[in-house]
């Protein structure tokens, strides 16, 4: 499937020269309901905070959006539409789609709390809901596991392009002055596999599309 990730310029360029992705841990996503339950039980929602705190040491995530195209994605994730938008081809089977629901999900308790450990599959069943308000992402979801710190950047975690993580397109944000030049550079010897263009408000409605003037973008 071929899924999305916004970035700013500095770290996406940063990201196609060593041909990587940051991980995004538990306790560094940006919705605060992330793993969360519906539960009007004190200790649960203690022993559920625990847990989150174990998985979070264990697996982080890469997020994608299925659309390049959303403005409200570029403002958010890519620094007001100055940063870049990478375009990956990944296996079906490794990508998760997030579910959008009115209410916070009920886990299924003997499973996620027994004494063999929360059932992995579960964790990422409720990893995957969200509140419907977060909808207009439409997100897909791949769990990794997390290694080694990055030696220069402690606390950060960063996995390899790779056949399963693989860098098809790199669109550059409409506002962005990353120049034809850098984008090169940055990518190396992956130019030839992969697609480069600048983005452009459309016209006609309230999306993003690709600057087809080549002069227009130095």
């Amino acid at each position: 499937m071929r899924v999305y990730h916004f970035v700013n310029q500095q770290f996406g360029l940063e990201n196609l020269e060593r041909r990587r992705l940051k991980i995004a841990t538990l306790n560094d996503l940006n919705d605060p309901f992330e793993l969360g339950i519906y539960s009007t039980n004190s200790k649960l929602r203690s022993d559920f905070k625990s847990l989150k705190s174990r998985l979070a040491q264990a697996f982080g995530l890469l997020c994608f959006s299925r659309d390049w195209k959303n403005p409200v994605q570029w403002s958010h994730y890519a620094d007001r539409h100055r940063g870049l938008c990478l375009g990956f081809d990944i296996p079906d089977e490794l990508l998760t789609p997030v579910i959008y629901k009115s209410q916070l999900p009920k886990p299924d308790l003997p499973i996620l709390m027994g004494p063999g450990g929360p059932a992995t599959d579960h964790v990422k069943q409720i990893l995957s809901t969200k509140f419907r308000h977060w909808r207009y992402e439409n997100e897909v979801r791949c769990f990794v596991p997390i290694g080694n710190e990055d030696g220069e950047k402690p606390g950060l975690y960063f996995t390899p392009f790779s056949n399963d993580l693989r860098l098809r397109e790199v669109i550059v944000g409409h506002s962005s002055h990353v120049s034809r030049s850098q984008l090169s550079k940055a990518l190396g010897d992956l130019r030839s596999e992969v697609s480069a263009c600048k983005a452009r408000l459309a016209f006609r409605s309230y999306s993003i599309v690709k600057q087809r003037r080549g002069d227009l973008w130095e």
